[in-house]
């Protein structure tokens, strides 16, 4: 997704010129694609398999909510950054689309950073990596 938002970003004026805005619309869609890919993944798949099993549906409901705020927060907040709004709306000017582009592109790629932080499970069940199944002894 920082890729395709960076070549969107960089050339952003060719995109806008008379007879490219097919192209654009295949590349911001392919932002998509790879949506997919990777945040869903870990918005959905990884917190069910790090959190402890007791706790599991707790934190899985607390993580998919914080995912959904960021949503909100993201899509309404680049959509005001992206706006040429006019004195008489009474809202200052945004940074416009190419700059929106170019902040997505950094919170994509420091997404992309932030989830080798992410444990990996390794093939091993919730339970051996939470240890739960051992018995006092064992420990």
């Amino acid at each position: 997704m920082t890729v395709f938002m960076l070549c969107l970003a960089i050339p952003y004026h060719h995109w806008t010129s008379p007879g490219h805005h097919t192209g654009f619309v295949v590349m911001y869609g392919l932002t998509f694609f790879f949506a997919n890919f990777g945040p869903n993944t870990t918005t959905f798949i990884i917190p069910a398999e790090i959190f402890p099993a007791r706790l599991r549906s707790t934190c899985h409901g607390i993580s998919a909510a914080c995912g959904k705020a960021g949503a909100i927060v993201g899509a309404f907040g680049f959509q005001y950054a992206s706006q040429e709004h006019t004195p008489q709306s009474g809202y200052r000017k945004g940074i416009g689309l190419r700059n929106s582009l170019f902040v997505l592109a950094t919170c994509n790629f420091l997404g992309m950073v932030m989830t080798l932080f992410v444990p990996e499970t390794k093939g091993k069940s919730l339970e051996e990596i939470t240890r739960e199944n051992l018995d006092e002894n064992e420990v």
